[in-house]
């Protein structure tokens, strides 16, 4: 049994990862078919479903930051999880990126202690056939690039956000990489969608409305759902 994650249901052999408990529900509410509670220990909401291809799906919490993301997902390797997609918010660093728009992430910067404790070097790889998939599913309206990941939701160093923009970053959020080298370390396949929840315009920063968050969410989910179908 693993330690953090304890099973009420089968686990998927594919699943989606958002850090909120909460949007895990959500999201098993909008995207699968009869969910059963696959996890509730530590808060960390997981369900699993069949989803509209007619497959197991397992959509399950990591938590916020790359500790606990890492700890889900070694959990998760070692019950049996083949293909993942992270999904979540990120804050856009590059200019153009508009609030709720949709990222596929086809490489990380580590910028975080987890990923580089797990020895992400430069940059850690999106897994190629998920990022086609995702772009395919979203239908074209979505940018494709690199983002970075740290430890800090609000970071003091304008100087270390600098330089992930000026490394080719479109934006940053606080799971991907250490989700992502997990994934490579465990030979799993993995992917990352994001939704675009903060921009800084005029120097200042705008944060999305809940209401158009819960929106991007959504699709957000549908999008990386019909993805691993």
């Amino acid at each position: 049994m693993p330690v953090h994650i304890h099973p009420t249901a089968l686990l998927a052999p594919r699943a989606l990862l958002p850090d909120d408990p909460g949007r895990a529900l959500a999201l098993a509410q909008l995207v699968l078919d009869e969910p059963r509670m696959f996890n509730h220990n530590r808060g960390l909401w997981g369900y699993t479903g069949t989803a509209a291809d007619g497959e197991p799906l397992t959509i399950q919490s990591t938590g916020i930051g790359g500790p606990s993301a890492a700890v889900v997902m070694e959990e998760l390797c070692d019950l049996g999880l083949r293909r993942a997609i992270r999904v979540g918010a990120c804050a856009a660093l590059a200019s153009g990126l508009a609030l709720g728009e949709l990222v596929v992430v086809d490489g990380v910067l580590p910028g975080d202690g987890a990923s580089r404790a797990l020895g992400a070097a430069s940059r850690v790889a999106a897994d190629g056939d998920l990022v086609a998939a995702l772009r395919a599913a979203a239908g074209g309206r979505v940018r494709t690039g690199a983002v970075a990941s740290s430890d800090l939701f609000y970071d003091p160093v304008h100087a270390r956000v600098r330089a992930w923009a000026d490394a080719g970053a479109l934006a940053v959020d606080l799971e991907a990489a250490a989700l992502l080298r997990v994934a490579e370390l465990r030979g799993v396949r993995a992917g990352c969608l994001l939704a675009v929840g903060d921009v800084v315009e005029d120097g200042r920063r705008r944060r999305i409305e809940p209401e158009a968050l819960d929106v991007a969410a959504d699709r957000l989910g549908e999008v990386a759902a019909a993805a691993l179908a």
